[in-house]
């Protein structure tokens, strides 16, 4: 695995000139400029992103994951997944502030210990959306714990295993190729049921959460961690220009409709789960986008994208929508837990 330049990027932090942690507050006519500029970009994006798209959206995710996984990795490492930045935060790597986010996530879920699960078993865990399994083979060594991994991307899947056992970790951490949605395990399966930024690429959110309910034994914990869109008021939509710019982000990443914090925490209670508590750590990712689109830039990146193919070109090219959309308080980096009674 090349992890040269993931720990050799230059550190972040939240406190540096011209970077916030913070999303500044806009005032009314700056909203409208920004919403201008969002649908100027939308409208220039729109033939591009919609160009050779795999109709079928399981087919399409796979493909933009097994496109798109080598060159993450090249550039930014194992862990596919935003940064934590705090406020005030001293400066980190990129790669520090991925660590931390996993750390900062089961601190928050209070998932602080490798406690013991029915049976006398160590925890066990299961990583849905597992990327290449950055996360699993972190929280299996920081738990002393097993852990399987499922993703939609053959190739992901393949490398997740081909990293493991290199680390020696093969007998504690698996991954395979598997629909978050018809999970191939049993009921009560896993104490911890984690999702990583993967409840985004979910068409059906409904099912999802049952899913993930469903495999999470009695005192288990869920812990989904992904983008939504802001909350809305009752009887609200979203507007025209935010429905269009999310609708290119979807078109390039592969992503169905978008859901709030609200609905998910809807969900949650629906499947059963209790002790449910939500996050928006917004403020805590901005600083990521403008990383990634940096990155991106560099010659090695350019070289990359060209080299990965027409659907990671795309992937880069409404990054600048996503970094829009979290400006204009659109996009939402939420966190919602719950625990199976």
């Amino acid at each position: 695995m090349n992890m040269k330049n993931a720990t050799n990027m230059r550190s972040v932090t939240s406190s540096r000139p011209g970077m916030s942690s913070h999303l500044p507050s806009v005032k009314p006519s700056a909203r409208i400029a920004t919403k201008n500029s969002a649908t100027f970009l939308d409208t220039i994006m729109k033939p591009l992103t919609s160009m050779n798209r795999i109709p079928d959206l399981k087919k399409g995710i796979a493909s933009f994951y097994d496109e798109s996984s080598g060159l993450w990795e090249n550039m930014w490492g194992e862990h596919m997944h935003h940064g934590y930045y705090p406020k005030g935060g001293a400066p980190k790597s990129n790669l520090q502030a991925q660590i931390d986010m996993i750390d900062e996530s089961l601190a928050w879920a209070g998932i602080t210990e490798a406690t013991k699960a029915s049976g006398g078993l160590s925890r066990e865990m299961v990583d849905v959306g597992c990327g290449i399994g950055g996360s699993s083979r972190y929280i299996s060594k920081k738990f002393n714990c097993t852990t399987t991994g499922i993703t939609l991307s053959p190739k992901q899947a393949a490398r997740g295993n081909e990293i493991t056992a290199a680390v020696g970790m093969a007998d504690v951490a698996s991954f395979q190729v598997a629909d978050a949605l018809d999970q191939p395990f049993a009921d009560n399966s896993f104490d911890l049921v984690w999702s990583m930024e993967s409840g985004e690429h979910m068409p059906d959110k409904k099912k999802f959460v049952s899913e993930l309910s469903r495999v999470c034994m009695p005192g288990g914990r869920v812990l989904v961690v992904t983008w939504c869109h802001r909350v809305l008021k009752e009887g609200e939509s979203l507007s025209e220009t935010e429905a269009s710019l999310l609708e290119r982000i979807n078109e390039a990443y592969y992503l169905p409709k978008w859901c709030s914090v609200a609905d998910y925490e809807k969900l949650f209670s629906e499947a059963g789960l209790v002790d449910i508590k939500t996050a928006n750590w917004s403020e805590e990712v901005a600083p990521f986008w403008k990383a990634v689109i940096d990155s991106a830039l560099t010659g090695e990146g350019i070289q990359g994208l060209f080299k990965a193919g027409w659907t990671t070109i795309k992937g880069a090219l409404v990054m600048p929508l996503m970094a829009q959309g979290f400006s204009m308080g659109l996009i939402k980096f939420n966190l919602i837990t719950g625990r199976q009674p």
